[in-house]
C-alpha cells in the first residue's frame, strides 16, 4: 500500500501480484454483482469493488485500476483532505 499527498487530496494505492484484469473489464469490475469468474473459481459476491466505489465517491473521491493479465493490479483511490 502507498499513500501520496496531492495538494488538496490524498491518493492511496493497493497493489497485488495475482491474476490481473484485462483492460476491457476495468469498468465492469466496479458494477454491483459483477464477476469475471465463476464462484467455483474465486469466492465472492461481486459487491466488494462496487461498494468501495460508492464509499469513495460519497467522499468526493475517485477510484480506478491499472492492471495487466498475469501480472497483477494496482487499485488507486483519492479522498479530499
Amino acid at each position: 500500500m502507498e499513500v501520496k499527498d496531492l495538494k488538496n487530496k490524498w491518493e492511496f494505492g493497493v497493489t497485488d501480484n495475482v491474476i490481473g484484469i484485462d483492460k476491457s473489464f476495468h469498468d465492469k469490475i466496479f458494477q454491483f454483482f459483477s464477476r469475471l469468474h465463476s464462484s467455483a473459481e474465486y469466492k465472492g459476491s461481486g459487491l466488494g469493488l462496487s461498494i468501495c466505489k460508492k464509499i469513495v465517491e460519497k467522499h468526493s473521491g475517485e477510484i480506478d485500476v491499472v492492471s495487466f493479465p498475469q501480472e497483477g493490479s494496482t487499485f488507486r483511490f483519492t479522498l479530499a483532505k
